[in-house]
């Protein structure tokens, strides 16, 4: 069963980062403040629907080849964040659903599926469809998957905010498909994607609608890939999705993957028109010690090359695509030690760093710990943050500190 991405949507999620006006120097500082922090709004929305397989749900048999299967998944949190108070000078103090949703999955024949997940993100934000696509599953080597869906990207946007090691991954840039609408949301877009697996080689390719209109009047299409090897052990995800832990359950996992993604006129607006390309390479270790202690070690490094960036905006009044421009990466280790009770600690610390090409440098630093009940279906997490980081992957004012208490169930 399906119910994944990244979900947590990355329009914000790195979602649409719309981009902006004319020249570096047309723009002043103030403006761009107040630009990218509307934007940072808007991704953070869209991160919030990731989409990933859940691994539990109700399934009613119809015939021997046919089925019917339907899951849920919610994710609520507490989040105090300092200065972030109407006045300004006090904390942020709020309780928010980040994200509800409903996975549907069928089989009509024994090599042809289907999906359909939907999102909600907030406790009053509208129902969208997230996933809505048919499964042509072949054989391990080559399947066909045509519909919406996730883009095949870096492991951090195939997760999902749901199947994630941290409660808050997304805070550096994503690719455009979470870039709020022109280009797909919720990290998903309508195309075709073939995937299959080779001995212990992993691989995806997609083509896709990409940005519609604006700085593409040529319907340019969108080509995204990705490409894993397991060195050790084979991840096991529905199809091309990935995790960033599997809680020991699978045994020793050392998998490096490289994805990437381009679009001719894949920025800018319909007077000044852009291209992009990105590229990221990340890296999954995690080791199962004879205690039962699981050790994880996650990295990522990305480098996007956008023709109108958000620092630099086109300043055509008539809308305009703006992606990040520069390069980003981070670190993630976790440890989650031996139990057989209720449930298992696994405390964690993430830092991540943004260099812009057309901007000042960011960093973040998250510490937190969650208690897993039952893998990604049920578990508990409270965290702290520090820095300015975050999903534009530009500045937006100094180091905030923040804390939170969340929870995530799913059936």
């Amino acid at each position: 069963m399906f119910n994944r991405q990244n979900g947590i949507s990355k329009s914000v999620e790195g979602e649409s980062l719309d981009a902006c006006a004319s020249e570096r120097n047309s723009t002043t500082a103030s403006q761009l403040t107040a630009g990218l922090s509307k934007l940072a709004g808007v991704g953070l929305v869209c991160l919030a629907s990731s989409i990933m397989p859940a691994s539990a749900g109700y399934k009613m048999e119809l015939d021997e080849t046919r089925w019917l299967s339907v899951g849920a998944g919610i994710r609520t949190a507490f989040t105090s964040t300092e200065d972030a108070a109407p006045d300004g000078d006090d904390r942020a103090n709020d309780f928010d659903v980040q994200s509800i949703r409903l996975y549907f999955n069928g089989q009509v024949h024994d090599k042809i599926k289907f999906t359909l997940n939907t999102e909600e993100i907030f406790s009053d934000g509208p129902v969208d469809i997230l996933d809505a696509f048919v499964q042509f599953e072949l054989n391990p080597y080559f399947n066909i998957w045509l519909g919406r869906m996730l883009t095949p990207a870096d492991r951090i946007e195939m997760n999902g905010p749901y199947y994630g090691l941290s409660w808050n991954q997304y805070t550096q840039p994503l690719y455009p498909s979470d870039q709020g609408g022109d280009a797909g949301s919720y990290g998903r877009d309508d195309g075709i994607t073939v995937w299959g697996a080779a001995g212990k080689f992993q691989y995806a390719f997609g083509i896709f609608d990409g940005l519609q209109g604006l700085g593409n009047q040529e319907d340019d299409l969108l080509f995204a890939g990705r490409f894993a090897y397991n060195f050790l052990n084979m991840e096991s995800n529905p199809g091309y999705y990935t995790s960033s832990t599997y809680y020991g359950s699978l045994g020793n996992i050392l998998t490096l993957g490289v994805s990437f993604q381009t679009q001719d006129s894949g920025t800018g607006s319909e007077l000044t028109s852009g291209d992009f390309d990105g590229y990221t390479v990340d890296l999954l270790s995690e080791t199962v010690f004879s205690g039962g202690g699981v050790l994880n070690i996650e990295a990522e490094y990305k480098d996007f090359d956008a023709d109108y960036t958000l620092g630099t905006p086109t300043g055509d009044a008539g809308g305009e695509f703006l992606l990040f421009d520069g390069e980003s990466y981070f670190v993630t280790v976790a440890f989650m030690f031996a139990g057989d009770g209720f449930g298992r600690f696994q405390p964690y610390v993430r830092y991540v760093e943004n260099e812009p090409n057309d901007g000042d440098s960011t960093d973040l630093v998250e510490a937190g710990l969650n208690y897993v009940i039952s893998g990604h279906n049920a578990r508990i997490n409270f965290n702290v943050s520090s820095g300015d980081a975050n999903i534009t992957g530009y500045k937006l004012g100094d180091d905030v500190d923040s804390f939170s208490f969340g929870v995530q169930l799913q059936f």
